[in-house]
């Protein structure tokens, strides 16, 4: 590279550079004493057991954790119990309880990694822009929020947000639409998350309750920080779905409902914080996992002017359109051809479903697995579709 007088600058390579020795001479961490390796060399940080206790007592492991639920949440919130209710039976994690543990499979899952490169509403998304992971990890931090606020099982609510959108498939809401008419009853994201993304993972029957119910036109989650997630997934994706379509220039400010603007705001943080401290105080005030009328009646309008203004323009539906051509397409194809499905991919049904061996359901399995480039690339190199017929992105 040239450098700041147009003469070719020396680079050392990583081997000779100093940062690259000083990182290789972490290797095996620093000494102290005989049987201790600490991260840092100065590291001076100690802990030590409360009250005077025992230094071998202030471990708060699985059992004491299940306690304090026990004592501190809310009547009606869901306890941790052990390993939880699962398909299969497991052991109890020494130190994690049973929505803990949910969480982080669902966390470390293919499934959640692949909402990466799924549409949220923008089809290949800007730097900024929100995927389908973005959203969950926004609504994971808004359900967390409430339940910690009126005394529910943040764990459960995080885990049931983490995995509320796995089941999605690449190119938005349009995938429903597109795999519809290969699924029996039509294809829903939630249950296909809890019955097939996600059926490997063996979650607690709760998790799976509330990533199944999480839609509002689906049956009531069993759980109140399922609802709370119900909530917490609109709230979210009402707000930051918004505050998306104004960094493109889709719309403005301006132009939102009065009833918004007044009650909420034109800025997404201060949307956030209104809607979360109305279902705060709301169920605080009744015990209801819901939102005072008023405030219910803004996020309604709100949600409306997204349909109408971002959802539903022509383009959008346009893009919609295309991605249902594109998938239907890639079904039909793999359904014809299961031996072009690759071995690496689970096309299993869940846990006792009739479906497995069926070569329709395997192809519906592979291509709502499918990020959006993924899709679309192989939309090309092997159906042969032209890049004209693709959804248009900012890449394209």
């Amino acid at each position: 590279m040239l450098g700041g007088f147009g003469t070719m600058a020396v680079v050392p390579t990583p081997t000779e550079s100093s940062r690259s020795r000083r990182w290789a001479s972490t290797m095996r961490g620093f000494r102290a004493g005989s049987h201790v390796t600490l991260a840092h060399a100065a590291s001076s940080a100690r802990i030590e057991p409360a009250h005077g206790g025992a230094a071998d007592s202030f471990g708060i492991d699985r059992a004491r954790r299940e306690d304090r639920e026990a004592a501190t949440l809310a009547r009606g919130a869901t306890r941790s119990i052990a390993a939880g209710t699962r398909r299969l039976d497991e052991a109890p994690d020494p130190w994690r309880t049973c929505f803990e543990r949910d969480r982080d499979r669902i966390l470390h899952s293919s499934s959640f990694r692949r909402l990466a490169g799924k549409t949220q509403v923008f089809i290949f998304p800007e730097d900024h822009q929100r995927t389908r992971l973005s959203h969950a990890l926004e609504v994971a931090q808004v359900a967390g929020g409430i339940a910690r606020a009126v005394g529910l099982n943040v764990a459960l609510a995080e885990a049931i947000a983490l995995g509320h959108d796995c089941g999605h498939g690449p190119g938005g809401h349009a995938s429903e639409d597109a795999l519809d008419p290969f699924v029996e009853g039509g294809f829903d994201h939630a249950p296909w998350g809890a019955d097939v993304s996600l059926s490997s993972l063996n979650l607690c029957v709760e998790t799976l309750d509330g990533i199944a119910n999480h839609s509002w036109s689906r049956p009531a989650p069993a759980t109140p920080e399922g609802e709370v997630v119900s909530w917490a997934d609109r709230i979210g994706y009402v707000c930051h779905d918004f505050e998306d379509a104004v960094s493109a220039q889709i719309v403005m400010p301006d132009q939102l409902p009065a009833i918004v603007v007044e009650r909420c705001g034109t800025r997404r943080g201060e949307q956030l914080g209104a809607f979360i401290d109305a279902l705060v105080a709301t169920v605080l005030a009744t015990g209801v996992i819901g939102m005072d009328a008023a405030y219910a009646e803004a996020l309604a309008s709100f949600r409306e002017f997204n349909y109408e203004r971002i959802y539903l323009r022509d383009e959008s539906v346009a893009q919609g359109e295309a991605v249902v051509a594109v998938l239907r397409a890639l079904v039909e194809h793999f359904a014809a051809h299961p031996d072009e499905i690759p071995e690496r991919v689970d096309t299993r049904g869940g846990p006792d479903d009739d479906r497995d061996g069926d070569p329709v359901f395997a192809a519906v399995r592979y291509v709502a697995g499918m990020t959006d480039r993924y899709a679309f690339r192989t939309a090309v190199s092997v159906l042969g579709f032209e890049p004209d017929r693709l959804p248009k992105g900012v890449d394209r």
